[in-house]
């Protein structure tokens, strides 16, 4: 009898190895870039509104095609306008804050870009390039690259203290991985 239960919870363990795999295909975006793929891991313990967005946007191929219009070297790199200045964004109501003093901005954190009013965050994001605290608690993070630094690292520049770019490097496609 006890050799037959143990054989039960051996079976039913591919199972629940399948169900924690979808979960994770379902929080997990595929950012492919002209340099390689770029894998972010969503936070939505972290930042639920935020996530659900970036999922919603995913999904209509909203960055498809969206450069990376403000990169300033050892700061960070930042997507998601569809107009390329800084000043664009999807036909969604803009989001409110989810700040959190649980998760800080290190190298490959993912954050909303946002305006001065902290509840303007719509669909534009930025990848730390590097650590900086000093965002911590005043921007909402919703996500961290798992693999894929080295890509964004070669991400064109900007220039000037507004680090905008010229000939920006563009997303070539951004998805969820339960949808590639």
């Amino acid at each position: 009898m006890r050799r037959r239960h143990i054989l039960a919870g051996l079976a039913a363990a591919p199972l629940l190895s399948r169900a924690a795999a979808a979960q994770d295909l379902q929080n997990t975006v595929y950012l492919d870039i002209p340099y390689g793929r770029v894998v972010i891991e969503l936070r939505p313990d972290l930042a639920p509104k935020h996530v659900e967005r970036v999922k919603v946007l995913c999904k209509q191929h909203f960055y498809d095609g969206t450069p990376f219009h403000r990169v300033i070297d050892g700061f960070m790199a930042q997507g998601g306008d569809p107009t390329g200045t800084g000043t664009g964004h999807s036909d969604l109501p803009d989001l409110p804050a989810e700040f959190t003093t649980k998760a800080h901005f290190l190298r490959g954190t993912v954050g909303a870009a946002r305006a001065n009013d902290p509840n303007s965050a719509n669909s534009q994001f930025f990848i730390m390039l590097a650590p900086n605290p000093g965002l911590d608690t005043q921007y909402t993070i919703w996500g961290r690259v798992t693999s894929g630094m080295e890509f964004v690292d070669k991400i064109k520049k900007g220039t000037g203290s507004n680090g905008m770019v010229q000939g920006p490097d563009r997303i070539v496609r951004m998805r969820l991985a339960s949808d590639s």
